[in-house]
């Protein structure tokens, strides 16, 4: 069982910057392959922003590439999200995913 617990989401105006933290409890990560960062805004489907794996390879929605940047901090337990140049499109509910496990989401709201 793992317990995963959001923080970091926020107002913030376009062009500007917000970092998403997803601490980890009840399970070390650093045995875990698949983490990843998801966004769902209103009336669209869940969507995958970024992901990484154990080793640290990364993947990225085109839509966030160049902007956005995942990392893990196995000695912290912790998976980050920093979010760079936003857009009030990104505004959404990201969630954090660790193997089968969802966190309880951080609303990021982008201001034109």
């Amino acid at each position: 069982q793992v317990q995963l617990a959001e923080s970091g989401g926020g107002l913030v105006q376009a062009g500007g910057s917000l970092r998403l933290s997803c601490a980890a409890s009840g399970r070390s990560i650093f045995s875990i392959n698949n983490m990843g960062w998801y966004r769902q805004a209103p009336g669209k489907q869940r969507e995958l922003v970024a992901s990484i794996i154990r080793y640290g390879t990364t993947t990225y929605a085109d839509s966030v590439k160049g902007r956005f940047t995942i990392s893990r901090d196995n000695a912290k337990n912790t998976m980050y999200l920093q979010m760079n140049s936003l857009k009030p499109e990104d505004t959404a509910v990201y969630y954090c995913k660790v193997e089968s496990w969802w966190g309880q989401g951080t609303q990021v709201t982008v201001s034109s």
